[in-house]
């Protein structure tokens, strides 16, 4: 039998994939051939799914911890005796501290509309308790807000037509590590292909030209691209007079990012930028990817604002197969409000941020987080500031639950552990972010032990918190019908994809000068600005595993044994500055916190940059990783996290 599903994990591409079914049991698995975007590949990761649902470390039962936070030490128990525990914890947290004293902490382990984070299960229930609400501030939030003040979207430009561009900027991605299903279209295309990133990444090496300027200086970059453009007359005076706003003062800001000055800022030689730049003005239609990675800093929402008004200079938004794509989620208009509910909120809740984790439950304002529900998420292996999460999840008086399929990190600090269905397991629908379909997932096999859907999860803690309202208790393609209003639910279901229509880009009128960013307290017109984390050491990235994904896999042991001990790339010169040779190991560190590695001295970093990857777990890599060297602060735009604005220091061990 063969049956239809989709890839759930945190990914651009949101594979339609066909799993093969003997005597119920899933033997086999593979993209469909069908979908226009998967066209029959999934990735490196995905190909090893089925070793995941099938493994023996799977968490099969619920459990409840018998040893210190941290220890993962626990005891299986019943569903009603872990039901029965979380319904009371829940109800005297609620009487003496109030329901925004639990937190429930969605993470991307799944981007379901049923099962995962786009449509947040368990929020009906949250809202009728009045929990403090979950931003999941952790991805994408800074671009998708300042391409939002420039555009009215942060949709862009529809990924299969860069199939049709002359010339295509790959700025901040690496595509044949993640999301690689765009390389298709960018090879259909023929177009001259330029990499932009501070490291020398797989992608980069299939490239007509690299350039890797400092991290951080993006926005410089892009503003010096179009100094060249305008200089050279090569702006488009129709598209701007007829689709823009603020064309006069935006110029002026343009001016004064000279290609000398910019060099000075990003690192790079003044004839690389020209040169660059002369390109993109002779060249319609130029086509711009930008992921998630370049506005992870202090300036990364305003990078991404540069970004959104590059093709409005040229008037490639106007072209097929010229513009931006940074995500493609603005355009798909479903109905998750009504999967949310949130006007069953009794009054007004607080909203806390996914990426200041540890300073909630360390430093809250207004009632303590006392209980904390984490959701298909690892916050011990992929929050900013590792040791104060750490901290904060050590806390005795916090109640924690975690859903997942693996002992985690974070499960090792959880009160009771609660054993989820896979994606064969369950029903879901899923809409890419790098194209412009919906897929649906139908159930394939049943799940192993005990293990329960999240939907199912919170109906039955529903009951046991003896909550009436009948909305908690809608099945699970009720809720799909609810969110696909509009849709054609049975031909999905059928297809195993539609495409959806894309709106309009820009959404109105471009907006070089914003009044909803002044309004903010932004800077009205588009600008660069510099890192946070500056001085002394070297600025570490760390970029997506070509093995990895986020921390999922993680545990995989033969995908652990393909990505080797976790390493440091450095330049020869900073390596021999440092004493450093290839194969040391080394000691990465800052005031935050220090992790281990094996130093790889190449110069596919540029000097002064530091590269890594991130996805590993600290159980598996002496206690800590990347993250521990990151700070838990803000991005410009959104309250985005700053993975790639941070200074460490590199010695041997």
């Amino acid at each position: 039998m063969k049956v239809l599903g989709a890839c759930p994990l945190d990914c651009p591409d949101a594979c339609s994939w066909v799993v093969t079914v003997e005597d119920g049991v899933a033997t086999g698995l593979r993209g469909n051939k069908e979908h226009p975007v998967t066209r029959g590949a999934l990735c490196v990761k995905v190909n090893r799914f089925l070793e995941q649902v099938g493994s023996p470390d799977r968490l099969r039962y619920p459990m409840r911890r018998v040893g210190p936070k941290g220890s993962g030490r626990f005891e299986r128990i019943s569903w009603d005796d872990a039901l029965d525990e979380i319904a009371t914890r829940l109800t005297g947290i609620i009487d003496e501290f109030g329901g925004e004293a639990i937190w429930p902490f969605h993470g991307t382990g799944s981007l379901g509309y049923i099962q995962g984070m786009e449509g947040f299960p368990g929020r009906r229930m949250f809202n009728l308790l009045g929990a403090s609400h979950h931003r999941p501030t952790i991805c994408s939030v800074a671009g998708t807000t300042g391409l939002n003040y420039t555009l009215g979207t942060a949709g862009g430009m529809d990924p299969e037509d860069f199939a049709k561009s002359k010339l295509i900027i790959l700025w901040g991605t690496n595509p044949l590590s993640s999301g690689h299903h765009l390389w298709k279209f960018i090879q259909d295309s023929g177009a001259y292909l330029v990499s932009i990133d501070p490291v020398r990444t797989k992608t980069s090496e299939r490239c007509d030209e690299h350039l890797a300027p400092l991290p951080g200086t993006d926005a410089a970059l892009a503003l010096g691209l179009l100094n060249v453009v305008v200089s050279l007359g090569a702006h488009d005076t129709e598209f701007i007079a007829e689709h823009t706003v603020g064309w006069p003062e935006f110029r002026d800001r343009i001016k004064e990012f000279t290609p000398e000055r910019v060099a000075a800022i990003t690192g790079l030689p003044e004839e690389r930028i020209v040169a660059l730049g002369e390109r993109i003005a002779r060249t319609r239609p130029t086509a711009i990817r930008a992921s998630q990675g370049m506005q992870r800093h202090a300036g990364g929402g305003m990078a991404l604002r540069v970004l959104g008004c590059l093709p409005g200079v040229t008037g490639d938004w106007a072209i097929p197969g010229g513009g931006l794509h940074y995500s493609t989620s603005g355009h798909f208009r479903l109905d998750d409000a009504a999967l949310r509910r949130d006007d069953l909120l009794p009054h007004p809740v607080r909203t806390l941020s996914m990426t200041r984790l540890g300073e909630a439950l360390l430093e809250a304002e207004g009632p303590p987080v006392k209980a904390l529900f984490v959701i298909a998420a690892n916050p011990v292996g992929s929050n900013p500031d590792q040791r104060r999460v750490i901290d904060g999840l050590s806390r005795e008086d916090l109640f924690t639950v975690v859903l997942d399929h693996f002992g985690t990190d974070t499960v090792d600090y959880a009160d009771i552990v609660l054993p989820a269905t896979m994606q064969p397991e369950h029903l879901d629908v899923l809409a890419g972010y790098g194209h412009l379909y919906l897929v649906w997932n139908e159930p394939a096999v049943e799940a192993p032990g005990e293990c329960l859907s999240t939907t199912e999860t919170f109906r039955r803690l529903s009951r046991r918190l003896g909550l009436t309202e009948p909305a908690l208790y809608d099945s699970d393609e009720e809720l799909a019908r609810q969110l696909l209003k509009g849709y054609d639910l049975d031909r999905l279901r059928a297809d195993g994809f539609l495409k959806i229509q894309a709106g309009p880009v820009p959404a109105g009128k471009l907006q070089f000068v914003s009044a909803r960013a002044e309004a903010a307290g932004h800077d009205p017109l588009p600008s660069y600005i510099p890192p946070a984390d500056s001085g002394d050491g070297l600025v570490l990235i760390s970029a997506a595993s070509h093995y990895f994904l986020n921390t999922i896999f993680g545990s995989n042991p033969e995908l652990r044994r393909r990505a080797g001990e976790s390493s440091i790339t450095l330049h020869p010169d900073d390596a021999a500055a440092r004493g450093i040779a290839d194969g040391d190991a080394v000691v990465v560190s800052n005031a935050r916190g220090s992790f281990d590695a094996v130093a790889e001295v190449s110069d596919r970093v540029r000097p002064g940059v530091a590269g890594t990857t991130k996805g590993r777990w600290a159980k598996f890599n002496g206690g800590a990783t990347v993250n521990a060297t990151v700070a838990e602060r803000d991005s410009d735009f959104g309250g985005g996290a700053v993975f790639h604005d941070n200074r460490v220091e590199v010695a041997l061990r």
